[in-house]
């Protein structure tokens, strides 16, 4: 089976990357506020969600994936199309939900693609080229959106470019249905149900450039993956007899072990903490690219700072992970996180300090993103190690689903909190309050620590 599809696939999903920052920058262009612009990052993280939810159970029922993966790529492309068509920044917001409906829907197609007549064995690698695949395409279309807004707009006119960038990127993505119609593999022979089986028991550690997918601020596609675990553990915990043949609830009638098996208090400390700081990270995302564009800050320069960003966090994870083995994920994770609740108020500071648009502001404002970059890899890093170790064997597969589903919610309640915060008080004030979110949720870690080590000796 031919894996050239696959390339197809990561052709659209630069498209993707392209204008998961294009579409809130045109958005500005068309006189959209902060406001306007954080609902469109929270759309982006809740929209996926019920787009997954669906198709994968109407692949899983039908045992078709053909036809999925075909009408996303082709949605994709005709709604790349239709946005130079909208004329006002809620048709943006509109369009911008549909393009992450379509795209996310096709998660789990996807995956059940990529094992489709392989060993067991082979899973892990598999589904990490698919990430691979999907992350390069994305800082593909960054790069390919930094180029062409740093050029083209001085012939045509910002707001000429930017539509002219839409139509090519629908271009690319009609090229990839076209691919991806030549190329596609043949009809499934692994069941989504056994693919749902094993793929819980997957270590998904270092699955390569899953990586990209997870520094950018509002990618959907980790939401479903969790939650949909989550909620099917949740299921089969409730139907599962216990090991004696007793009820589904093996714990009702015993009120010790029910007790043990809860979330222990560090643990449901951490998850708190988790849903704050994913909060902060949001309010600090959400309206950055209206602020970068009413700044003064050209199109090009914007996707260059993003790219830094991302950049600044795929450099890292190796580096990161070797640092926390010999510091402990919590010193590392601690440490990132006063960086962030110390950076965002930096961000706001320089407009302050520096004029804007100006080379000193520009390169100092790269740095900034660069060093916020860096610290999204050490949280990325410790942070499921960090669950990992604070639940219990029976409990660890529940508290990792719990974490990342928090988290991503958390991403689509600050994206959209941030957004109207900066439009009604400014953005020096979103900027700031997200550090101080970001403080608060390092200070029930730094308690979590400490009552976890003062009680360990005795438990």
């Amino acid at each position: 089976m031919s894996d050239r599809w696959l390339y197809a696939w990561g052709a659209g999903y630069a498209a993707v990357g392209a204008a998961s920052l294009l579409l809130p920058l045109y958005a500005v262009s068309l006189g959209a506020g902060a406001a306007v612009v954080g609902a469109m990052a929270a759309t982006a993280a809740f929209a996926g969600v019920p787009g997954a939810l669906l198709w994968g159970r109407l692949a899983a029922r039908t045992g078709r994936r053909r036809p999925f993966v075909l009408v996303a790529l082709g949605a994709l492309a005709g709604v790349l199309a239709l946005v130079p068509f909208a004329s006002t920044p809620l048709g943006l917001l509109v369009g911008n939900a549909a393009m992450w409906f379509v795209v996310s829907a096709a998660a789990p197609v996807l995956n059940l693609i990529v094992v489709e007549g392989r060993q067991v064995a082979e899973w892990d690698a598999r589904i990490a080229r698919l990430n691979a695949v999907q992350g390069y395409g994305w800082v593909a279309g960054l790069v390919l959106g930094t180029v062409w807004t740093a050029t083209v707009p001085r012939a045509l006119g910002a707001v000429a470019a930017q539509e002219l960038l839409c139509f090519l990127l629908a271009v690319v993505a009609t090229g990839a249905l076209a691919a991806a119609a030549r190329w596609y593999p043949e009809p499934a022979t692994t069941s989504a149900a056994r693919f749902r089986r094993v793929f819980a028991r997957l270590d998904r550690d270092g699955w390569g450039a899953g990586r990209y997918i997870r520094s950018v601020p509002y990618g959907p596609t980790r939401l479903y993956w969790v939650l949909t675990g989550y909620l099917g553990r949740a299921r089969r915990a409730r139907r599962r007899p216990d090991r004696e043949g007793g009820a589904a609830d093996a714990t009702a009638g015993d009120p010790e072990r029910s007790a043990r098996d809860r979330f222990s208090g560090p643990l449901t400390a951490y998850l708190a903490a988790a849903t704050l700081f994913s909060v902060g990270f949001a309010v600090f995302w959400g309206p950055m690219p209206a602020y970068l564009a009413e700044a003064g800050y050209a199109t090009g320069v914007v996707f260059g700072l993003f790219l830094a960003a991302n950049v600044g966090s795929a450099v890292c994870y190796t580096p990161v992970g070797r640092l926390a083995a010999r510091r402990g994920p919590a010193v590392v994770q601690n440490v990132a996180l006063a960086g962030r609740a110390a950076l965002f108020p930096a961000v706001a500071a320089l407009g302050t300090v520096l004029p804007a648009v100006s080379l000193p502001a520009t390169a100092a404002l790269g740095g900034l993103f660069l060093a916020i970059g860096v610290t999204w890899a050490m949280i990325a890093v410790t942070a499921t190690g960090l669950v990992t170790r604070l639940a219990n064997e029976a409990l660890r597969g529940d508290a990792l689903g719990a974490y990342s589903a928090l988290a991503g919610v958390g991403t689509g309640l600050g994206s959209a909190l941030g957004g109207l915060l900066a439009g009604v008080a400014g953005y020096a004030v979103a900027f700031w309050a997200a550090g101080g979110v970001v403080l608060v949720a390092l200070a029930v870690l730094l308690r979590a620590e400490r009552s976890a080590s003062e009680t360990a000796p005795t438990a």
